[in-house]
This record gives structure tokens, sequence and C-alpha cells, in this order.
């Protein structure tokens, strides 16, 4: 195979994708190369494909310390457990590429993006992608269809195509639209809080403005894809012979279910629960195997739960498209009851339970000094990154009934934080002084904990008292579609999402979203129907808003929140509250039991502990410190003689108290004209000493005796 070169320039991107130069016996390999940011992406596969019925696809993104000139930090040094972005750029690789792969595809697949080396302008999510999907393209899997993925921020109030990451850091928005031509397959969005004239803003977005820049992005989307799809097909290889699985479908099966079984299908699917549902259904299938069975017909286990769930997958969406009947009663637009309750947890500092219907959420905020942020690298910045305000989302089996053990927390979990921590921050102070940990346990599960995190992550936050623009919720929407009908479901639940076409979330403020996800399972979605989602979504999110703000006014400060005081004293008295050698600031930390932040540049104080009483005390003894008047440095003669005090012996010299109050230092070299080697046996501390002032810098002041001058 003879190595080809392809340089594209798409949508504010030069890329050089080069093939057959390595990897030659992966199914298909590429090396991507954008300014100087170099990815090797592999694809392999197994041909032998899994009985199960589902593609068990993985993909790995990883960043080789290498590639940007460091050596891994930590007592390993090599590359180890992946990182949160790593981890969850896998995932936005995954979602993405996914949907390309024909139905029936069972065989394991393997997707390996690796960076060695690295920009610091490059977007690694978006060449992440380009990369996969080129190696992908060409392997000899049969995918036909190239994706491409744009990246949408704003420059002042220009909207801009994949803007770097300088840009980016000075955006207002965060969106990444991932499709293959007109057709819009996955979307995350953000909006990043900025400070101005009339204070903080969190920038949400309107519903109909994001439409209108997707379908910008869409557009980019097309245009890209199309050069992609034409410049690698030459390069593709000969499809593998992988015979595709056939579903196991018995129409004589499937009507007779239909003819005398539906009334038990329909009340199996009435059970919310996903286990009940389970339970209910399993029933079903044991009757119709009994029935098969009496009349002498082999029962296929197998097959008999296939064609059962094909056909409670139809009952479920005609039920939805034809009736405008949900499988819990609900009209379409219609959000579950919901419950809150604040603070029900005495020794922490904020808590919520947020219950909306079979899903249930109890998150809790925990507060901090600066140092106990999360400290981690990105590959395209040289120094390490500090993560004040994290969000952690835990998933027990039991809250979908399941005996499952409790381990490290996976990608579904990284991934959920994540959207948490994105609706979240920007509705949070950019100058908050400390860390905010939010944890999210789910209790229950039924439909979008992700979202139930979000609202009673708000909730929690207030509860801990801690100030933010404005009170934030998120609600997943689904969407059933066949042909020209589709319907657009408010907070779905399990069982929709599960035989649903779009996985769609929504969350923000009562002025709009401050982040989106949404991921297509068939095909691409019409914007007309995205606009219709999206202000259904914004009519739910509102109804919950509103209950939100009831339960607002019920919040009872939590006994274990700690009392913090900020205030300002003049810079020069920071030197006075700290004391010599530190002595001063301990001897405050430890009489009133508070802990002490101090910025020198502007005269910062931080005062923290958990009794008011005790850091009111240590606010006003650290102010009286700082209320004695301000030393104002004299500016002396050159060779004037001065009256001073030996404020300290050491043995290259004294420090001498000057009459301004400043010290200065006699050095041992200038005491006397003869060598004098133990100044304690001349003077002592006290001791009052005439000195001249041989020279005055700054503050820098040089002392000589009359003797040694003589």
């Amino acid at each position: 195979m003879k190595e080809q070169n392809i340089e594209i320039k798409v949508n504010s991107l030069e890329e050089k994708y080069e093939f057959n130069k390595i990897a030659k016996q992966a199914s298909g390999a590429v090396m991507y190369r954008q300014g100087k940011a170099v990815l090797i992406a592999a694809v392999a596969v197994d041909e032998k494909a899994v009985d199960e019925d589902f593609l068990p696809l993985t993909v790995q993104y990883m960043e080789k310390s290498y590639a940007a000139a460091k050596i891994p930090g930590g007592f390993i040094k090599r590359e180890t457990k992946p990182g949160d972005f790593e981890t969850l750029t896998s995932r936005i690789v995954d979602r993405s590429l996914r949907p390309l792969f024909p139905k029936g595809f069972h065989y394991p697949v393997t997707i390996t993006v690796m960076v060695i080396s690295a920009d610091s302008e490059v977007d690694m999510q978006v060449a992440a992608l380009h990369a996969a999907n080129a190696a992908l393209y060409v392997s000899d899997i049969p995918v036909t269809t190239s994706i491409a993925a744009v990246r949408v921020g704003t420059v002042g109030d220009d909207i801009v195509i994949n803007p770097t990451l300088t840009q980016q850091a000075e955006s207002e928005l965060d969106l990444l639209v991932v499709g293959s031509g007109k057709d819009v397959v996955m979307i995350e969005m953000r909006t990043l809080a900025t400070e101005g004239e009339e204070g903080q803003s969190a920038n949400e977005f309107d519903e109909s403005a994001l439409v209108d820049v997707i379908a910008m992005a869409a557009e980019a989307i097309d245009a890209a894809s199309t050069a992609y799809a034409d410049a690698f097909t030459p390069m593709v290889r000969q499809p593998l012979d992988l015979p595709l699985a056939e579903e196991k479908i018995d129409a004589s099966l499937y009507a007779m279910i239909e003819k005398n079984y539906a009334a038990d299908v329909e009340k199996a699917i009435s059970h919310m629960a996903k286990s009940e549902r389970s339970t209910e259904l399993k029933k079903v299938r044991t009757k119709i195997m009994e029935a098969l069975e009496s009349e002498g017909k082999e029962a296929d286990k197998e097959l008999v739960s296939k064609v059962l769930e094909r056909y409670k997958k139809t009952v479920v969406r005609a039920m939805i498209l034809d009736k405008n009947i949900r499988a819990d009663g609900r009209t379409l637009d219609e959000v579950r009851p919901i419950s809150i309750e604040t603070n029900l947890l005495p020794s922490v500092h904020g808590s919520c339970l947020f219950t909306r219907g079979q899903t249930q959420a109890l998150v809790t905020v925990t507060l901090g000094d600066k140092k106990d942020a999360q400290m981690y690298e990105l590959i395209t910045e040289k120094n390490a990154q500090s993560e004040n305000f994290m969000v952690h989302y835990n998933f027990p089996g039991y809250s979908v009934g399941e005996a499952k053990f409790i381990g490290a927390p996976g990608r579904r979990e990284l991934g959920h934080g994540n959207l948490g921590k994105r609706a979240l921050e920007p509705t949070l102070d950019l100058n908050y002084d400390g860390s905010i940990r939010l944890v999210s346990e789910i209790l229950e599960s039924n439909g979008s904990s992700s979202m139930a995190t979000i609202c009673g992550g708000a909730l929690a936050l207030r509860a801990a008292e801690v100030h933010t623009t404005a009170l934030v919720a998120g609600i997943a929407m689904g969407l059933v579609s066949e042909g020209d009908k589709y319907a657009v479901l408010t907070d779905i639940m399990g069982l929709e999402d599960h035989d649903g076409d779009m996985d769609f979330k929504v969350a923000g403020t009562s002025k709009g979203i401050t982040a989106l996800q949404m991921d297509m399972k068939l095909g691409g979605i019409d914007l007309a129907v995205l606009r219709d989602a999206l202000q259904k979504a914004s009519q739910g999110k509102n109804h919950i808003l509103n209950i939100m703000e009831e339960a607002e006014k019920n919040i009872v400060s939590s006994a274990a929140l700690p009392s913090t005081e900020h205030f300002t004293v003049h810079p020069s008295k920071i030197v006075d509250i700290i004391g010599k050698a530190g002595a001063t600031i301990r001897e405050i930390i430890e009489k009133f039991e508070v802990s002490v932040d101090l910025d020198r540049d502007v005269g910062g104080v931080k005062i923290s502990g958990e009794d008011k009483e005790k850091v009111a005390d240590a606010k006003a003894h650290i102010e009286e410190i700082a209320s004695s008047p301000v030393k104002k440095q004299m500016e002396y003669k050159v060779g004037e003689s001065y009256e001073g005090k030996v404020k300290k012996i050491v043995d290259f010299g004294l420090f001498v108290e000057m009459p301004d109050g400043f010290d200065a230092l006699l050095h041992i070299s200038k005491v006397a004209k003869e060598r004098v080697n133990n100044l304690s046996e001349r003077y002592s501390e006290g001791d009052t000493i005439t000195v001249v002032v041989m020279e005055q810098k700054g503050k820098k002041v040089e002392l000589a005796t009359p003797e040694f001058l003589a």
C-alpha cells in the first residue's frame, strides 16, 4: 500500500491526513496533523460477533505527556489512569461514531486515538473526532458515512466557526455540533459567565437563537463531511465479509402476541419502575411459552423475548403517536410530580433531596478553601490548572433495583457530572474565593437523573448560602417519529428513553439555556423539530423553576455552615498581621480556632471558622492590629548621624530601628575599622546607637558607625 497524504482546508481548519504510513496491521489508521498537533487514530475489529444484540464499541482517547515535552508528574513516571478530559473526549467520539455502524453489526470494535504532539491553539476534541472518523471511514469495516465536527464560539458579537483555544477562553458560548451531511447527530453546548459593567452574566442563550446557530453549524458540517467523504473514498479498504445479525422476528408469533396478549403487555408497560416492568414482561413471556408448548409448538425463549420486546416497543410508540398517551398516563408535555426537601442533613453545609416521579437525587454541597481545589493538567496548557467547582455524580445499582457492587465512577458517571457542572457553573461568582464540591447520590432512577442532579444542585448551593445569579433547572426531552409524524415528550422516563429516537437534555435559568446535550439514535434531526423541542423544554424547565423557587423560601441555614468574613486592610499591614516569623498569625489561628487567608497585593483578609462569634472576634483583633497608623519612611540625608535602637543582633550585623520606625542593617564590616568577630560583646538588643546614613535606595538604608568613618 502506497503512502497517501491529503490536505483539506475547511471551516477555518487546515488538516493533513496521512494514510498507509502507520499501524498498517490495524483495520484502518491515520496520522492526523493540524498546526503542531499530531494524532494517531487506529481501528481494530474482532471478526467474531458477540451473541448479545448490541454494538460492542470501545473508544479510547489518550494524551501522551511527551506530546507536550513533559514527564508525567507523581510517583509513577508513565501514563496510567486517564484524566477526566480524556474520558469525556472518548465519550464524545463514541457518541458521534456509534450511529454510523450498520444495524446488526455486533462485532467488537476498538477505536484508539493518541495525541503524540500537542498544540496550545488546537481543539483536541474536534481533532480527535476527525482523526477517528478518517480511520474508521477508510477501514475494512462496512461504514460508508463520514461525520464532521464543528465548534462554535463568539468573538465579541460575532459567531465564529472553530475558534482557537485562545478565542474559546474569551467566548460566551461553547457549542460542539457533530453530524453528517445536513443531519445533526450530536450536540454539546454550554454558556460561560462573563463580568461586565452591569455585573456578572451567565450569558444564557435564547432557544430560538440557539437553533439559528445550530443551523449555521449544520451548513458547515455539510461542507466538511462532503469534503471528507470525497477525499477519503479512494483510500477505503476492501470491506471484510462480516454478516450482519438479522432480527429474529417471527410474523406468526408477533400476530399471536398482538391478538392474545395486547392487554397483558399494556398492563406491564404501565409499571413505572424498570425492575417492575421487567418482571411483568417476564410473566407475559412465560404465559406465551406455556401457550406454545400446550399447542405442541417449539417455544424458543430467546425468540419469544425478542418478538415480545419488538411488540412492546411498537405499542409504546403507537400510544404516543396515535393516541397522544404515554405509558404512565401523562400528556406529552406533562412533568411528573416533584417534591423537594432542603438541608435535611444536619452535619452538611448544604443539602437537597430532589424527587421527580421515580427519579430521586440527594445532592450535597461542601465548602472549602482554595487549597481544596482539584489540580489537573491539560496537554494544551503548560501549567497545572485548579478546579474550584467540582461536581461528582454517583449511580449505585440499587437506584434501579440491581444487585451491583459500587466501584469507581465510570464514563457515564463522569459524563453526567460534567453536564451538571456545565449547567450550574455559569451562575457561580467568577471571583468566588474558595472551593465547592457538589456530590449527587442517585437514590432512585427512572429517567434523567442528571437533570435531577442539576435541580437539586442549584438548591443545595443556595442551601449552603453560595451566591448564584439564578436558579438552574434541567429537563430531559424525548422524540418519537415515524415518517412525517413526530411527538416531542417532556420529562421522559426510562422506558421512553429506551424506545424513543432522541436523548435530549436541556438546562438553564428563566432567562435561557446554560447547557444542552443531544444524541440522535437514528439519523439526524430536522431543525423545525428541534425548535419545537426546545420550546417545549423551556416550558417544562420554567414549570420546574417555579416549584424550586417556592422550595427556596423554606430553606433554613444549616448549623454546620462555616462562618466566613471577607475584608481588606492596608496592604502594608499584612506584615504586621503575619508577625515575626509568622508568630502573630499563628497566635490568631490557635486562639480563635479559625483559618486565615491573606492577599498581600490588595490587603485582602479571609477568616473562616465553625464558630461565628470566634470568627467575629478574630476579625476585630486583626482590624485592631491594622488600625495603627501607617508608618512612612523618612528621607535621610547621606552623611548625617541619627540615633537608633538595636533591634536584633545576627552574625552578619545589627538590625537598627531608625527614627521613622523602620529597620535598617548595620553590616558587621561597617562597625569598626578593625575586624569584629562577636557583635554581642559590643552591643545588646535595646541599646541606643549612633549611626551614619551612607546610602538610601527606596526602603533599603545602608549604615555605618562614626567609629568606622573616623
